[in-house]
């Protein structure tokens, strides 16, 4: 299973998986996504989006929201400390 998010390229020095404030711009080459336990705003690399570790996480996304989730937003189906987890071993990478 593969996601194509068109029009975004290129990566930038912004920091990854920061929490942002609503409303922030996002940087090109990034992608905010919601972790559902609090709804916390996440910028993450869009390089996130061909791990396999994160695709899990869009796994369950999709069987939770499937593709028409009601307010439009990316929304991560877990727990923040899990999120957390799963995007600091990419950070490693």
């Amino acid at each position: 299973m593969g996601f194509r998010i068109a029009g975004i390229i290129g990566l930038t020095s912004f920091s990854t998986t920061q929490a942002a404030c609503k409303g922030v711009e996002v940087p090109k080459g990034y992608l905010a996504v919601y972790v559902r336990d609090k709804m916390r705003r996440f910028v993450i690399p869009v390089s996130y989006l061909n791990q396999p570790s994160f695709q899990e996480l869009l796994s369950q996304a999709e069987e939770e929201f499937g593709y028409d989730h009601p307010t439009g937003d990316l929304t991560i189906p877990c727990q923040e400390d899990e999120f957390l987890s799963v995007t600091s071993h990419l950070n490693e990478l």
